[in-house]
C-alpha cells in the first residue's frame, strides 16, 4: 500500500514543482476517515457525538451543500462546533466529517493584488487564486532573542507621523478612534503609499458597503496592487470573522519569511476582539469587563505578537484600529489591555475633524514608543517643540478666543499663537498626496525657521 510520503514524492515527481495544487491536496488529505452525528444545536454552537475530536479541526456537517465547522472545545464525550458558514439546515443526525486536522493557511504570491475570503476563496473578479505553502493559521510562538530590534524608519508617506509620531518597521501600533473621523482614510494612505513591499489588508466586521468604498476610495488600484485584501464583513459568523484576522496574519508571515517588509493594516481590532467574545460566551465562559470573556485578553496578546520583525527575514509592522468612545481609554478595559501590549497608539480627535483638519492626529495624546530611537538629536528637540506649543495653545485656547489673554503675558504661548494657523497647515494632508520622510523633517524644520525652538 502506498504510504502517505510516498504519494507526495510521486506527485513532486510528476509535477516537477516542490508544492504544487495537487501536493497540496496530497498534504491536505487524511488516510482514515472520523465520521460522527450531529446531535443538538444551541444558539450558535453544534454539538456532534461518535467522533473524537482534537480543538481547531476543521469538519465538514453534511448539510447540502456541505457546511465547515471547527472544533472549539469538547464536554461529556462530545465535541463542540461553531459553523463556518450558515446554521439553516443543521439538524440531529447529520454526518460530520473531519476535513482538515491541524488548522492552516495555505498561501501563495499570487495573493497579491487579490480581494480573499478567510478560506483563501476569490472575492473579486478572479478566478481562486492556488495556495502553495502552509503555514499554521494561529501562527508559532517566537524566541524573543530571534526579535530583531526595531532600528530602521518607517516612512508611512503621512508628514505628522513621520515628522511627530516617527514609526519604526516591526513596530506594532494602535489606531484609537471613534466613527467618523477618518480612520479607514488613514489606513488607506498607509497601505498605499508606505515605504514597504507588501501591504496586507485585514478588514474584519466591517459593513458591506465600506470595503468597496475603501477598495476603491482609499486603497486605489494602486494600492490594490501591492496588496492582499482579507474581508470578513460584519454579517458572517463570529468564527469566520475570527478566521479572517489570523489567516491575514499568515499571509503577511509568509511575506516576511520571503525578507519582505510588510505593513499588516487591520480594522478593527476591536471587532476582532468582539467575535472572540461571542465564541467564549457560547463555548460557556465566564463574561468579565463589559462582557469580554478571559480568553480574549489572552488571545489578543498571542495575537498581536506575531508582528515584528525577525533576524534573517523580514519584518510586519502593525497597524490596529482600536473603536473608543470619547478618547478614553481607560474606561474600555479593551483599550486598556491593547494600549500595554502595543508599541504606541495614536488618536484620531473628532474636534479636529470637525475643523477640517485630516488627518485628525491628536499629537500631545499620541506616542510612538521607539521613536526616541529613531530620531535623531535635532528631530528630536523639533517635534518636541512642536507638541509643547501644541499643548499650550490648547489648554490657553478658551482664553484666546474670548480675548482675555492679553499678548506679552507669555513669551512661549505668544509663539504658540502666532505659529498655530502655520502648525495646522502642517499636520493637514491631501490624502492622495503622500510626503517622504525627508521632505517631512524638512518641512517641520521651515517651520521654525526664524523662531527659537
Amino acid at each position: 500500500m502506498t504510504t502517505l510520503e510516498d504519494a507526495r514524492e510521486i506527485v513532486r515527481a510528476v509535477t516537477g514543482r516542490k508544492v504544487s495544487a495537487l501536493a497540496a491536496a496530497v498534504e491536505r488529505w487524511e488516510p482514515f476517515s472520523r465520521e460522527g452525528t450531529v446531535v443538538e444545536g444551541i444558539g450558535l454552537m453544534i454539538e456532534a457525538r461518535g467522533v473524537e475530536l482534537g480543538i481547531g479541526e476543521i469538519c465538514s456537517i453534511a448539510t447540502d451543500p456541505p457546511v465547515a465547522a471547527e472544533v472549539v472545545g469538547f464536554r461529556e464525550g462530545r465535541s463542540l462546533l461553531m459553523p463556518l458558514g450558515e446554521l439553516r439546515g443543521i439538524r440531529p443526525g447529520l454526518a460530520v466529517a473531519c476535513r482538515e486536522k491541524r488548522p492552516q493557511a495555505w498561501v501563495s504570491e499570487r495573493f497579491l493584488g487579490r480581494v480573499l475570503d478567510p478560506m483563501g476563496k476569490s472575492l473579486d473578479s478572479g478566478e481562486d487564486p492556488a495556495g502553495e505553502v502552509p503555514l499554521p493559521l494561529y501562527g508559532e510562538p517566537v524566541n524573543p532573542l530571534e526579535r530583531s530590534r526595531i532600528t530602521t524608519v518607517l516612512d508611512t508617506r503621512v508628514r505628522s507621523l513621520n515628522a511627530l509620531l516617527t514609526l519604526g518597521q516591526g513596530q506594532k501600533v494602535g489606531l484609537f478612534a471613534g466613527a467618523g473621523v477618518g480612520k479607514s482614510t488613514l489606513l488607506g494612505m498607509m497601505a498605499r503609499e508606505a515605504d514597504v513591499d507588501v501591504s496586507v489588508v485585514a478588514l474584519i466586521g466591517e459593513r458591506g458597503r465600506e470595503v468597496r468604498e475603501f477598495l476603491e476610495r482609499d486603497l486605489g488600484s494602486r494600492g490594490l496592487s501591492r496588496s492582499v485584501v482579507v474581508v470578513s464583513t460584519g454579517d458572517q459568523p463570529s468564527l469566520l470573522r475570527v478566521r479572517g484576522a489570523l489567516f491575514a496574519m499568515s499571509v503577511a508571515e509568509f511575506f516576511r519569511k520571503r525578507n519582505k517588509k510588510v505593513l499588516f493594516v487591520m480594522d478593527s481590532l476591536t471587532r476582532f476582539a468582539m467575535a472572540l467574545r461571542e465564541i467564549g460566551l457560547a463555548t460557556g465562559e465566564p463574561p468579565t469587563a463589559r462582557g469580554y470573556t478571559p480568553s480574549v485578553f489572552a488571545q489578543l496578546p498571542r495575537f498581536v505578537e506575531r508582528a515584528g520583525g525577525i533576524e534573517g527575514q523580514g519584518s510586519i509592522t502593525g497597524i490596529y484600529t482600536v473603536l473608543v468612545e470619547g478618547l478614553d481609554m481607560t474606561s474600555d478595559p479593551l483599550s486598556d489591555a491593547l494600549a500595554a501590549i502595543l508599541d504606541g497608539h495614536i488618536l484620531l480627535s473628532r474636534e479636529m475633524a470637525a475643523e477640517g483638519i485630516y488627518p485628525s492626529v491628536d499629537l500631545p495624546r499620541s506616542r510612538s514608543r521607539v521613536m526616541s530611537e529613531l530620531a535623531d538629536d535635532r528631530h528630536r528637540e523639533l517635534a518636541g517643540t512642536f507638541l509643547r506649543l501644541e499643548s499650550l495653545y490648547r489648554k490657553s485656547e478658551d482664553l484666546i478666543r474670548v480675548g482675555a489673554y492679553v499678548p506679552g503675558m507669555d513669551r512661549e504661548l505668544d509663539q504658540a499663537i502666532s505659529l498655530h494657523p502655520r502648525m495646522m497647515e502642517f499636520l493637514s494632508q491631501d490624502a492622495r498626496q503622500g510626503v517622504s520622510f525627508g521632505e517631512s523633517l524638512g518641512e517641520l524644520e521651515d517651520l521654525f525657521a526664524g523662531e527659537t525652538p
